[in-house]
């Protein structure tokens, strides 16, 4: 949650010729952040503690048993890997991606300690546990990190990646999180600023990572507000391109991306994205999350703006970060997929611990 900012820095990657630059750290594109004060941030919890927000749920967040069978067999196919991807809670998720002979096993935002905290004893606490346990992953080719915030950059599950068996993965980050894992046993990472991109290689085959904009904020404590950049991920392999939106509020930046890649998503290639992974939790109060995370609503929107084929709601039912119930982002998904016209399945939500198996990308040689 955004407090008062804390002293100023020097920011070693300023460029003058890119806007969301500072001399002293970053900014979004459309929407200066500005830090909530502390009587901001008093009335919200006032507030909540009045209405004794956030309520307990109807039911809990759906959870099932992980097809830890497939995931394996799938991680060993080589050529034949099926796309699907795995919701292990909040922002986390395994991809798997075919390219080449083995193939990319791929974690977004990976947070599989009980706490989304500095401290193990206070904090955000899991309300599931993870879809999966670190132990039953398979190794892991590529680490995508959105921002620095605690319920997605968690230390612990960063520095076991680092050592898991058959060595580390790459770690693909913002601006300036690289030099925090490396301060953290964790070397080796690539930084990328807003539209950059990073080229893996696998037996010939070529998948790229882009970092895309969002509309959000750092910080680990009071001291570093906006000293390391934030934002999405764009992958794209020959046979599936993925988008992960990271951590964000809406704004224009979606409608950008989606131009970005327009000509990469033409029907003779395949048309738009295959996956995306849109943010619908932690939304309420609107006067005080609006400017950083979105609604339902706002998420549906992000979908056709992005231009995804299907997309799939995350950031909802593992940690009680905001005011409304955790069961309450999947029905104001629905209502607001139906209110827009999506077709059945287009966007909606998967329970913890399940694998979908998607289609590989077909291009139209000839569109009519």
């Amino acid at each position: 949650m955004p407090l008062l900012a804390g002293c100023q820095h020097v920011n070693p990657y300023y460029d003058a010729s890119k806007p969301h630059h500072r001399p002293d750290g970053f900014q979004n594109r459309y929407l200066e952040f500005q830090p909530k004060g502390l009587a901001e941030l008093a009335r919200w919890r006032w507030d909540a503690w009045r209405q004794d927000l956030p309520r307990p749920p109807a039911a809990p967040p759906p959870t099932t048993t992980p097809d830890l069978a497939f995931i394996q067999a799938n991680a060993r196919a080589g050529a034949a890997m099926q796309p699907s991807i795995t919701f292990i809670g909040h922002a986390t998720t395994l991809l798997q991606i075919p390219l080449g002979e083995h193939g990319l096993q791929v974690l977004t935002d990976p947070v599989f300690s009980e706490r989304a905290s500095p401290l193990s004893f206070i904090g955000p606490k899991r309300a599931q546990a993870p879809g999966m346990a670190l132990g039953d992953l398979p190794h892991i080719d590529l680490v995508l990190i959105s921002h620095n915030h605690y319920d997605h950059l968690d230390e612990a599950s960063v520095r076991a990646l680092a050592a898991q068996a058959g060595g580390p993965p790459l770690f693909v980050v913002p601006l300036g999180i690289g030099a925090w894992l490396q301060s953290h046993g964790v070397p080796g990472a690539v930084e990328l600023d807003w539209f950059d991109s990073h080229r893996i290689e696998r037996d010939g085959a070529v998948a790229e990572v882009t970092l895309t904009p969002s509309q959000h904020w750092s910080g680990r404590g009071l001291g570093d507000r906006l000293q390391t950049l934030w934002g999405g991920y764009a992958l794209l392999a020959p046979d599936f391109h993925f988008w992960f939106a990271g951590d964000t509020g809406y704004s224009r930046d979606f409608a950008d991306i989606g131009a970005h890649f327009a000509a990469r998503h033409t029907p003779a290639n395949g048309g738009g994205f295959d996956l995306a992974l849109v943010p619908i939790g932690a939304y309420e109060p609107r006067w005080f999350m609006a400017q950083q995370h979105v609604n339902p609503e706002e998420a549906v929107r992000i979908h056709r703006e992005v231009d995804s084929k299907r997309s799939i709601g995350v950031h909802w039912g593992t940690f009680a970060l905001t005011d409304e119930p955790s069961d309450q982002p999947p029905k104001d998904l629905a209502t607001a997929s139906r209110a827009a016209g999506l077709p059945e399945g287009a966007f909606g939500t998967v329970p913890i611990g399940q694998t979908l198996r998607l289609p590989r990308r077909t291009p139209i040689q000839n569109p009519a």
